[in-house]
Parts: structure tokens; C-alpha cells; sequence
């Protein structure tokens, strides 16, 4: 990272899905300009891809508010999706067994970056 590089990052926490399901969208818009990452996530029909394109949204948002970037200038330079707690739920089985319901959530991470000009 350069020193100059302007980063721009935004957070969505506690989202109600598995982290490996928000993962499967995330490397379809991994390292592409914002402009093209929200429009691939527009038409991906996985119910992470909301969420995805909002954090994505909020993350130009801020580098145009506070950096005074474009949104033309701006590429997904890393983008996670991390464990989040998990609630444990239960439900009866057959014969008087405890049958665990994990119900888990996921925090997403977006950080844009400047493109380089040459």
C-alpha cells in the first residue's frame, strides 16, 4: 500500500446468514470497480448480494464524503466476510434427542481503494 492511497472502508455487522454463503458473492465482485460490482450484484440472485451491494454503497459513500473521491476512481480492494456470534437454538427429535439449530451470522467488511493512474 502506498502511502499516498486513499482507503475508504465500511462495516456491516451482524448480518443472519452463514459466512461461507456472503463468501460465494464476495469473489464474484473481489478486486472489480464499484461501478461494475454493484451492477453484477443487481442481478445475482443469492440473498447475500443485497447486502453485499449496501456495504459496497455505504463504503463509496464514505470516500466521497470524507476523501472527496469519485465513485469512478474507486475499486473493491478487499472485501471479507467474518464469523459472527451464532445463537444456538434446539428442537425436539425422535426419541427424546436434542436436535441443535445453529442460526449463524456473519460481519462483511469492504475497504476501496483509489485506482492507480499511469
Amino acid at each position: 500500500m502506498d502511502a499516498a492511497e486513499v482507503r475508504s472502508r465500511a462495516v456491516t455487522r451482524y448480518v443472519r446468514m452463514s459466512a461461507h454463503k456472503a463468501r460465494l458473492v464476495l469473489a464474484l465482485v473481489r478486486g472489480r470497480d464499484v461501478r461494475e460490482a454493484l451492477n453484477i450484484l443487481r442481478f445475482t440472485p443469492k440473498a447475500a448480494a443485497r447486502v453485499v451491494a449496501k456495504t459496497i454503497a455505504s463504503a463509496a459513500a464514505n470516500a466521497e464524503e470524507v476523501h472527496g473521491l469519485s465513485r469512478d476512481e474507486l475499486y473493491v480492494a478487499q472485501i471479507t466476510a467474518d464469523e459472527g456470534p451464532t445463537l444456538k437454538r434446539g428442537r425436539a427429535g425422535a426419541r427424546g434427542r436434542y436436535k441443535p439449530i445453529l442460526k449463524r451470522s456473519t460481519h462483511i467488511t469492504v475497504v476501496l481503494a483509489e485506482k492507480v493512474r499511469a
